[in-house]
């Protein structure tokens, strides 16, 4: 057998092996985080038998809107597997349905100021944020945040369907703060 052969064979089963693995561990709920929001490496999504409650650290997929359709343009978030075809957000639950959200210089929930929100009027290449205008979280949804200062959060897109939690977000092997 030739050498150029046992290559091709010894590549084509390197490949097979990596695509077994890949969709093992997708099938398994786990999931790369490449994004700056929380720490970057192998997170996995853990079941959630109730509704999703304020602290949880949530899978979510964010709606297909013009909105989040914008965001992808803009970097902030990937292509995957949600509806329209984007990529599942992890982030913090911080308010729930009848909750006010207040948005300024920074976001208070029901009065209490929420630590790490301080509202960007301009991303990271100076392009403008519009903040959410602020309210009370509606029937079905949740405001997320992350406390990364350059998270695209709730911050500017305000509240999205809790029907979106994949489930809670648990790091399995990650780098970073």
């Amino acid at each position: 057998m030739s050498s150029r052969r046992v290559s091709v064979m010894i590549l084509a089963a390197g490949t097979g092996l990596i695509v077994t693995l890949t969709c093992a561990g997708w099938c398994a709920g786990l999931r790369v985080n490449m994004t700056p929001s929380y720490p970057r490496g192998l997170w996995r999504i853990e079941m959630l038998d109730r509704e999703a409650a304020v602290g949880d650290l949530v899978f979510i997929c964010p709606p297909h809107t013009a909105e989040f359709e914008r965001a992808f343009a803009r970097g902030y978030i990937r292509r995957g597997l949600c509806a329209g075809g984007l990529s599942p957000l992890i982030k913090t639950v911080v308010a729930i349905v009848g909750q006010q959200v207040d948005v300024a210089n920074r976001i208070s929930i029901d009065g209490r100021p929420l630590p790490d929100s301080e509202v960007r009027h301009a991303d990271a290449a100076g392009r403008p944020l519009a903040p959410f205008a602020g309210g009370v979280v509606p029937a079905g949804e949740l405001y997320l945040h992350s406390d990364f200062a350059g998270s695209y959060d709730s911050r500017y897109f305000g509240p999205i369907p809790s029907s979106g939690v994949l489930g809670l977000a648990r790091p399995v092997l990650t780098f970073g703060p």
